[in-house]
């Protein structure tokens, strides 16, 4: 099944230089050879239907062929050793923590503005930047309080921040179902690792919400609010809300009256005390933001503002994960933390710089053009695959609206092989790692996280909006590192 893979020019995650398989992924290597590609394939085809049986799918809005789909799951895990984690687990830490210093100074004294560390105006040119958030206190002074930053690879093997997600972050309904599936269709292989456990991420999600509550009540009432079944991840709201035993409800669910939350119940109302919303800010609450959502909730805010209700994540948090705020993390950690980064950013040209969109127009062909507030790979521009008049086209935009844009080096992330079934091989595909990190009084990771696979030849776009799927991720144990050496 590996014959002909090429793991040349890009750092491969289960192949050294020379070719061999690298030590962690000895014994999966072994079980793949003693399976052969018929059994195999058997397996992935379980899978597949195993993942349709429980609706886990996601949508793709303007797809002719229908909007339902299930994400492709790749069934040889991404493995990670201990060591390598502990350095991850470390970075993401240090770097939500000042991401969420940062959120409580800008809408408070403002400080690292008044000392020049970070631009006023870009800061507050943010589209998610909120004036409505000025001065609110919030339980442990945290705003974002569930993240997805995604990690990439480049050639030397060495791991950077790509971008943070601090509104609302998905996929991790996918971390779970794919944990369940490797359990079924390769126990022999799962029980020969030393596997760090994801399952533990509802209950630690639960405890963090119980912990935001306005009223100090051994049972808050909490509820996870979706935009409705045509959202996206609506199958992971439903998912998370039936792993934590609480209420999914939509915005018609919810009414403000006596200045607080209620939720309509066939037994009466019942009040709210924090709600885990899966839906922007611009659609919350209709009398402060987009006047024209059915999807939020008339009065909100109000009752937020006042502390008689939390938000996860807090409203205004997508002003830290602009695409152009994003270049100022670093200085953020060295400014609050003193501390130097332990993961580094990917190196970032601001088109709002005078000298960054002059490198991004002289430089078009060698860079990444992203729009600093879309997400799912959507407005992506990769100036190596496009023609001479259709940079000309992107950057005919960036001028018209530098600080929309940011530029970036396209980096050669890491790739891990992927079985194609046209070709019954495995065959190299570019990869990058979501993890979830939860904020409250304490930073948490569930060891591991959502590795995303472009399986679409040569992409290097994992998102599964543009044809992207996804595989379990492996985190050793201390102790199976030492097993893996003596072997």
């Amino acid at each position: 099944m590996f014959e002909n893979y090429s793991h040349q020019g890009f750092f491969d995650e289960i192949f050294g230089e020379t070719g061999q398989g690298r030590p962690h992924y000895r014994a999966v290597l072994e079980r793949l050879s003693e399976m052969g590609p018929e059994e195999f394939a058997r397996r992935v085809a379980l899978s597949e239907l195993t993942f349709r049986n429980q609706g886990i799918t996601f949508t793709v809005y303007g797809d002719e062929q229908g909007i339902e789909r299930t994400i492709p799951f790749d069934p040889v895990p991404r493995i990670i050793p201990a060591l390598e984690w502990d350095v991850l687990e470390s970075g993401l830490i240090q770097r939500v923590r000042a991401l969420n210093l940062f959120l409580h100074d800008i809408y408070h004294q403002a400080q690292i503005l008044e000392d020049g560390i970070v631009p006023f105006d870009l800061v507050y040119s943010s589209p998610h930047y909120r004036r409505e958030m000025r001065g609110v206190t919030l339980p442990f002074n945290a705003y974002t309080h569930v993240v997805g930053s995604d990690l990439i690879r480049g050639e030397k093997g060495s791991y950077m921040v790509l971008e943070d997600n601090l509104r609302v972050p998905s996929g991790v309904s996918y971390m779970l179902a794919n944990r369940v599936a490797m359990t079924r269709i390769f126990p022999r292989l799962f029980r020969s690792y030393g596997v760090r456990p994801v399952s533990q991420y509802p209950t630690l999600l639960l405890e963090q919400l119980r912990s935001f509550s306005p009223r100090a009540i051994s049972e808050p009432t909490i509820v996870v609010l979706t935009p409705g079944q045509f959202n996206s991840p609506y199958f992971e709201h439903a998912f998370l809300a039936q792993q934590m035993g609480v209420e999914l409800v939509e915005g018609r669910d919810l009414l403000v009256d006596d200045g607080r939350v209620w939720m309509r119940t066939t037994g009466g109302r019942k009040q709210v005390d924090v709600i885990y919303r899966r839906l922007d800010d611009d659609f919350l609450d209709p009398t402060v933001f987009r006047s024209d959502s059915n999807l939020g909730v008339r009065g909100l805010m109000q009752v937020y503002r006042a502390g008689r209700v939390a938000l996860t994540n807090a409203v205004g948090t997508g002003v830290a994960d602009d695409k152009a705020v994003y270049a100022y993390v670093p200085r953020m950690i060295e400014y609050y933390l003193k501390e130097n980064p332990i993961l580094d950013n990917v190196p970032t040209w601001l088109g709002w710089e005078p000298e960054g969109l002059e490198y991004i127009c002289k430089h078009a062909e060698e860079l990444v053009i992203k729009p600093v507030n879309e997400s799912g790979g959507y407005g992506l521009f990769i100036g190596s695959q496009a023609t001479r008049e259709e940079r000309e086209a992107c950057l005919v935009k960036v001028r018209e609206n530098p600080r929309n844009y940011i530029g970036q080096p396209i980096i050669s992330l890491s790739r891990h092989p992927s079985y194609y079934f046209d070709s019954q091989k495995f065959e190299p595909a570019h990869i990058d790692l979501r993890p979830y990190i939860l904020v409250g009084q304490d930073v948490q990771i569930v060891p591991g996280g959502l590795t995303r696979v472009a399986l679409k030849r040569g992409s290097l776009v994992v998102n599964s909006s543009q044809g992207g799927g996804s595989k379990d991720t492996w985190v050793l144990h201390h102790e199976e590192r030492t097993r893996m050496e003596e072997q």
